[in-house]
């Protein structure tokens, strides 16, 4: 998930083609040095923010916490851009608002995502691959908060709108397996499978469906296929533990 929202965070809007060169080619150094070097970029976009640099150096900032993986105040920033870029009545609050919800779910708080990301989407400007990732992160907010079902009708927006994305495929997975929906779980695991194979979270997915569904060997297979492909990833520390359900104690003599 963290890496989620530092990816997103990590991508800024475009610039707005309203703003001048000049505060463009700022905006442009602030980014570059809120993503090569975070410290100073942080620094770069307060003391901008603080010399009318509006909602840009907001979200500068913003992108600054973020890759320090500060998160609520890299929310807070992110929030504070959207709302300013909406007063500006700039087509980019959608992204930011969008950034804002994606930093909320990494703070693990998912009725703040929700309420960012519910903006983001009403706005009617994200389109595309950005619409979909936007679906994508509020169908996380809603698992967040156990509306599963809200989850699942926003995980198939998602799909329909970024079908190449794994993460998308997996989560959809997993959340057919919560749902206990098996035949959709296999379906879409095995979807995230062929477009990313060397990924530890799909073998750790692949177990547990496995193991809902009965299948002890299947289920030990794909866990330790997730500790052999990265074996210091937090996917091959889940399926270390997962394989103890299958553990049983030896009988007394």
């Amino acid at each position: 998930m963290l890496l989620l929202a530092q990816s997103a965070a990590q991508t800024p809007a475009a610039t707005p083609p309203s703003i001048a060169e000049g505060r463009a080619a700022r905006y442009d150094e602030c980014v570059d040095l809120a993503t090569g070097d975070p410290p100073r970029g942080a620094s770069a976009a307060s003391q901008w923010r603080t010399n009318d640099g509006g909602f840009l150096a907001r979200q500068c900032l913003g992108i600054a916490y973020a890759n320090q993986q500060q998160w609520i105040p890299a929310a807070e920033e992110f929030t504070a851009a959207a709302q300013e870029a909406e007063v500006a009545r700039d087509p980019h609050a959608a992204q930011y608002w969008a950034q804002a919800g994606n930093a909320w779910i990494a703070t693990g708080q998912p009725a703040k995502a929700r309420a960012a990301l519910d903006a983001a989407l009403a706005a009617g400007t994200l389109t595309g691959l950005d619409r979909g990732e936007a679906q994508f992160d509020r169908a996380r907010a809603f698992v967040g908060i156990g509306d599963l079902e809200s989850a699942r009708a926003d995980i198939d927006k998602a799909i329909e709108l970024a079908p190449a994305d794994p993460l998308i495929w997996l989560a959809s997975a997993a959340l057919a397996r919560r749902m206990e929906d098996l035949p959709r779980a296999r379906r879409d695991v095995a979807e995230a499978f062929r477009l990313s194979s060397d990924d530890p979270s799909v073998y750790l997915e692949i177990g547990n469906i496995s193991a809902v569904a009965g299948d002890e060997a299947g289920a030990r297979s794909a866990w330790n296929d997730a500790i052999r492909i990265a074996p210091s990833s937090p996917a091959a520390e889940s399926a270390r533990t997962a394989m103890q359900q299958f553990t049983t104690d030896p009988p007394k003599p």
